[in-house]
């Protein structure tokens, strides 16, 4: 042990009061036996309490570290990031503004023409030879050419959609073949583009400045608000799609949930206020389940518990949580059902004996390794198997365990973080209890937690949301692509189809764009 040297002409530097009158009696110690004992108790008290502050301090000391230099992060520009986030907000809310009525003038923004070095890939639309009124010959009086820029995976090229205007030899009348839908109306990128951008942004964690340095590079001038427009009108098209799929989510008998913080600008004080983005994730693989995957994000501009109840009314299935209070109003009768979560208990566990090389925590790591290693038999497996093996071989381990930690409370000090872990676990495992007698749950969160995944890798490079309308179209994009992610399909192929589609589709018929409802050979 580490002495430390103490001036005691200076009680104010490193000891206590109760420290300083100690040790100046120690000086002149009584002769009274009784006195003596009540000294050395007064000073052992002090060591204890002492000790106990000392191991609490380097719980915090060794979590800060973890947090502080576990990784690392980068400076970005964030002036750039905040009128991205904003542009992309206002996209999202003008999206639904009808179209000028005849007369009023229309802005027409300038338009730099499209390098020449791009590739050009020609479509023609005619109306026809004949006259759809008379039946008459049609000449051709010119055209409309239109360029769009599309993005093919590698490389860019120019769609350029050639449009006859066409007259009627006789009756003169001029017929032309309207555009064919698209994404933007009067836009010029293409479905490829939209996706390309929406993939790089949400999936890659690539701000849109960044990506327009890069398109730069390759002699196109995107600029970052043009592409924040893009994001925004694009999502709003999408979100029916986004709902459909938050429904599909909803119908599971059991589901993930979870959140993590975001920050949002906070308009007139230059700063951002914390917001979260809410996980809910459908997965029934584990037990062999034939529904396909979904994960559904929400947006919210703080933590309240109304966030979650609102987002799952109605829901009476099984939701696996984390300990939040604010997931409490999900639960009860004719409501939800909780499923607490192992790995939670687990983390606490860990954090302690990393920071203080506990036995007794370790000792409880390894038998909660026991019932994951059960897991791992079970996995893939019909939910009446996973119930007989997890009765068989999960089940003793469980009740061990619990036994166990029950008996290693009385055995240390209250206070301390061991206890806290083990306190927190003994409160937890009677709600992680239901994963035993249900072959359909799982023993912790993590499905979820992986889902979360994504919203923070992607907040350390893009940082916030422009605002709440801002936060909802990143929720948007968030469930599309990373539901496509789980199905296994190509989020970018699967996006360029869909919006090469949706503007026309019938709304009672969005299923029919679902991603497992996409196929790469069509």
């Amino acid at each position: 042990m580490r002495r430390i040297s103490v001036d005691l002409e200076f009680p104010d530097q490193g000891v206590s009061d109760i420290e300083y009158a100690m040790l100046n009696d120690l000086k002149s110690l009584p002769d009274d036996p009784v006195k003596l004992q009540g000294m050395v108790t007064l000073l052992a008290t002090e060591v204890k309490s002492q000790a106990l502050m000392i191991e609490k301090l380097q719980h915090q000391l060794h979590g800060a570290n973890r947090h502080r230099f576990g990784s690392t992060s980068e400076t970005l520009d964030q002036l750039q990031l905040s009128l991205e986030n904003e542009e992309i907000a206002v996209a999202a809310e003008t999206a639904d503004t009808p179209e000028l009525e005849v007369g009023e003038p229309k802005k027409k923004p300038k338009r730099k023409p499209l390098p020449d070095h791009l590739e050009r890939k020609e479509q023609v639309l005619s109306p026809g030879d004949d006259c759809s009124k008379c039946g008459g010959d049609l000449k051709k009086l010119g055209e409309d050419v239109t360029e769009e820029l599309e993005y093919v995976p590698g490389r860019f090229i120019v769609n350029r959609i050639f449009r006859p205007r066409m007259a009627c030899s006789c009756c003169e009348a001029v017929l032309q073949a309207p555009l064919p839908s698209r994404p933007i109306e009067r836009g010029r990128p293409g479905p490829g583009l939209l996706a390309h951008v929406l993939v790089s942004k949400y999936a890659d964690h690539l701000p849109l400045y960044r990506q327009s340095q890069i398109y730069a590079r390759e002699g196109i001038d995107l600029d970052r608000s043009t592409m924040a427009d893009w994001v925004g009108k694009s999502t709003a098209l999408l979100e029916p799609l986004a709902d459909a799929i938050g429904k599909h989510v909803r119908k599971g008998q059991a589901l993930f949930a979870d959140d993590t913080p975001i920050k949002m600008l906070a308009p007139g004080n230059k700063r951002t206020k914390t917001a979260r983005i809410w996980a809910y994730v459908r997965n029934e693989r584990p037990w062999d389940g034939q529904a396909p995957p979904g994960a559904w994000y929400q947006f919210t501009i703080d933590r309240k518990g109304e966030h979650p109840v609102r987002h799952l009314s109605d829901y009476q299935g099984w939701v696996h949580a984390d300990g939040y209070a604010g997931f409490n109003g999900l639960f009860g009768k004719d409501k939800a059902a909780e499923v607490a979560c192992m790995a939670h208990i687990r983390r606490k566990f860990v954090d302690v004996q990393q920071s203080q090389g506990s036995a007794i925590a370790e000792e409880a790591i390894r038998r909660i390794a026991k019932l994951y290693g059960v897991e791992k038999e079970v996995r893939g497996h019909c939910p009446d198997d996973r119930v007989l093996l997890r009765q068989k071989k999960a089940k003793p381990v469980f009740d061990d365990l619990e036994q166990w930690l029950h008996a290693q409370l009385p055995k240390i000090s209250g206070k301390s973080p061991l206890a806290k872990a083990i306190r927190y676990a003994l409160s937890r495992m009677p709600k992680t209890r239901p994963y035993l007698d249900n072959g359909f749950l799982e023993l912790d969160n993590n499905t979820c937690e992986r889902a979360v995944k994504p919203v923070a890798i992607g907040r350390k490079n893009w940082m916030f949301a422009g605002s709440e309308r801002g936060g909802k179209a990143m929720a948007i994009a968030f469930t599309l692509i990373e539901t496509a992610k789980l199905n296994g399909v190509d989020p970018q192929a699967w996006l360029t189809d869909v919006l090469s589609r949706i503007a026309e589709h019938k709304i009672n018929r969005i299923d029919e764009l679902l991603p497992w409802n996409y196929s790469a050979d069509k």
